[in-house]
């Protein structure tokens, strides 16, 4: 897995001529909506082939290296599909970084698609880490964004203190202003106290890190697809717990992926703890509506 393997370009003219022939342009580009980050369009060639882009500022430009990253590593699994990769970009002219993908038809669903995800899900947080994490178990090759928010992925050879400390602790720092004295007291506590309520998993696994409904779409052949990682290597419940926090998967997922034996007893118990870390994410991105869910988690662990 090698993200200098992925080709960057210095236009979307250039990027285009070297993928399809100089002799191909762009048609058309409409705009794609969803998603508070980046811009997406859906972008018509000259020679019938259509592309999807994401876009943003120049200096941006490592959301999408973050998001290539986390793709590669989905993709060197060999279980759930993604997007393929066509190239990153920076183009000086329109001020502009980019991401190029194949395009998503989202066209009919496979009657079993939800079961054949949980299946492949599953082989996903099988799948051998040690390319993930060369100096530790738990962590990721590079640190990345969830959201728009940092995240730190400093390797770590357990997974609580990693949840500890590159998920919890920086997110409560930055949402520092939000909370009163009694609230900072019982989250100091509650990171001391962590091993009581988290166990470590049987095994690494390689994790979305984004799990929600938003980031799952149904691919060409399909099949569910995933997009837009948060990719890390943590316990196989942070993914389960995340499709949870806003709304749910289809019924036949969960059974699905329940039969995979990656769920350990006291899940629904730990469920919330791993989407405090989503929850103070959103409080630090979105702002004060987040802060009640925030602090009724943890006073459940208080």
């Amino acid at each position: 897995m090698n993200r200098t393997n992925v080709e960057h370009f210095t236009s979307l003219e250039e990027a285009i001529s070297s993928l399809f022939g100089e002799d191909v342009h762009i048609e058309q580009k409409g705009r794609i909506h969803g998603g508070d980050i980046n811009e997406a369009y859906r972008i018509s060639l000259s020679d019938g082939n259509t592309i999807f882009m994401k876009m943003n500022q120049k200096e941006n430009l490592s959301f999408f290296q973050k998001e290539v990253t986390g793709l590669l590593a989905i993709q060197a699994t060999n279980t759930v599909s993604s997007p393929k990769i066509l190239c990153t970009g920076t183009d000086d002219k329109r001020e502009i970084s980019f991401l190029l993908l194949e395009m998503i038809s989202g066209g009919n669903r496979l009657s079993d698609a939800w079961e054949v995800f949980a299946h492949e899900l599953a082989a996903m947080h099988r799948a051998d880490t040690k390319e993930f994490v060369p100096n530790g178990k738990y962590g990721f090759l590079e640190d990345n964004y969830i959201g728009a928010g940092e995240q730190k992925n400093t390797p770590g050879d357990s997974f609580i203190p990693f949840f500890r400390e590159q998920r919890l602790e920086p997110q409560i720092r930055r949402a520092s202003r939000y909370f009163s004295r009694a609230d900072l007291k019982k989250m100091d506590a509650l990171l001391s106290n962590l091993e009581k309520f988290l166990i470590e998993p049987e095994r690494p696994s390689l994790l979305h890190g984004d799990m929600w409904s938003g980031n799952v779409i149904t691919g060409n052949d399909g099949k569910i697809w995933l997009i837009d990682p948060a990719a890390y290597v943590g316990h196989p419940e942070a993914d389960i717990a995340m499709t949870e926090l806003f709304g749910r998967f289809s019924e036949s997922f969960y059974e699905t992926y329940r039969q995979e034996g990656l769920i350990q007893p006291g899940y629904s118990t730990r469920r919330s703890l791993y989407n405090l870390y989503h929850m103070l994410n959103h409080l630090n991105l979105f702002g004060g509506s987040y802060l009640q869910s925030v602090l009724k988690i943890v006073d459940a662990f208080s």
